[in-house]
């Protein structure tokens, strides 16, 4: 699926079909023909939960776009997206939503989906983001993705484990791209979750942010788990 392009790899989503949901039928619409755009055949769409999954076990799509506010319908966006997960487990599931409170993103990532996009944000931005669901190829243990960093200083100021995640990758180095790819979401959200660790420690930049992770030992301590992981 990779193909080798100037500047590095592009990837074919040529032939993908997707299912999509979201609670206003004028986002179907949009969704859909930047879907077009990609290649990509929307084979389903519709406002309600429950459609949504009936359409992913009779038709199996390669891509399920949702947003999770689903406007009251049961099962919930949560719900329905872990039982989109379990009925077609090898399906690529990316949300695309309005809110913007990284509490809410974690929670999005950590029942099954892998990106999240804000819908504020340019085509571009989704085009990336199912890009890079398609070309993964690093996969995290899942013990390790949903394990917080223990770390009493940051529980402190208030940093969600994403935000720590973000900051321990930052503090070793990678750019906002090199962070984007790792933990396979867009660029735009990797700067957003940025302003976040900004403010709660009370720094301007990423220097002083590197500067706090490595004061309070972040790093010794992402590293050693990372270790154990590699070799349990």
């Amino acid at each position: 699926m990779l193909q080798h392009a100037k500047g590095g790899y592009s990837v074919r989503t040529q032939g993908v079909t997707a299912v999509i949901l979201d609670q206003y039928p004028i986002w179907l619409d949009v969704i859909e023909r930047m879907l077009e755009e990609l290649g990509i055949t929307a084979i389903g769409k519709t406002t309600h939960p429950d459609d949504a999954l009936r359409l992913i076990r009779e038709r199996r799509p390669d891509l399920f776009i949702l947003d999770v506010d689903t406007n009251g319908f049961a099962p919930d966006g949560f719900a329905c997206l872990r039982k989109a997960s379990s009925i077609h487990p090898s399906m690529k599931t990316v949300v695309v939503s309005g809110s913007e409170d990284p509490e809410r993103i974690d929670a999005v990532l950590g029942v099954g989906a892998m990106a999240y996009v804000l819908k504020r944000a340019e085509p571009g931005d989704l085009a990336s983001a199912i890009r890079q669901v398609f070309a993964r190829s690093l996969y995290f243990s899942g013990a390790f993705q949903g394990k917080a960093v223990a770390s009493v200083e940051a529980d402190t100021v208030g940093l969600t484990r994403r935000e720590r995640e973000i900051l321990q990758f930052v503090a070793e180095g990678s750019t906002n791209g090199d962070v984007a790819k790792k933990l396979w979401v867009t660029e735009q959200t990797v700067k957003f979750h940025l302003a976040n660790i900004f403010r709660k420690l009370e720094v301007s930049n990423r220097t002083q942010a590197s500067r706090w992770a490595h004061e309070h030992g972040l790093l010794e301590r992402s590293v050693l788990e990372r270790d154990l992981i590699a070799t349990g």
